[in-house]
């Protein structure tokens, strides 16, 4: 069996699943979002992120890490801002020496609906058949749970 650790990150709000994979079944443990406040600093605000994703750590014990790379947008300064929590909920990880995988957004949606460009309310109806006791109360902690599974379903495990 192995634990996987999914995140979405980001500033405002990174979202977080933990879910259990023994060859084809999958289970759903625990999920959430890492809440920063808006009114601390952006270095504040960063190690919030890190602490956040290293207490995870401690609690689930993952074995492996599944992360959502961030998709360049319009407005570079935001795409640069988003990277650097994206790098603070990695170093957490990676400092625990527990391996990271990166999924682009599309091959999330793929993975999980067949169709790269899925909207959030198709990917919400896949999670609910795939992993029916699991609740996502906010897009990001649904997020999280499809990156999961993104992984579950496209690694090869050695089980």
């Amino acid at each position: 069996m192995k634990r996987i650790l999914g995140i979405d990150p980001g500033l405002l709000h990174t979202g977080w699943s933990v879910i259990d994979v023994a060859g084809s079944t999958r289970k759903y443990i625990a999920s959430g979002v890492i809440l920063p406040s808006t009114k601390i600093d952006f270095s504040q605000r960063l190690a919030f992120i890190f602490n956040g994703v290293s207490e995870l750590c401690e609690k689930f014990n993952p074995d492996e890490c599944s992360i959502e790379v961030i998709f360049v947008n319009k407005n570079g300064k935001t795409t640069l801002l988003l990277g650097h929590a994206r790098a603070s909920a990695i170093t957490a990880v990676a400092v625990r020496n527990i391996p990271v995988y990166e999924y682009e957004p599309n091959t999330v949606k793929k993975a999980l609906t067949g169709m790269g460009h899925a909207e959030k309310d198709q990917i919400y109806k896949m999670l609910s058949i795939l992993l029916p006791t699991a609740h996502p109360k906010t897009p990001d902690e649904s997020d999280a749970i499809a990156i999961a599974l993104t992984h579950a379903n496209t690694s090869k495990f050695a089980l």
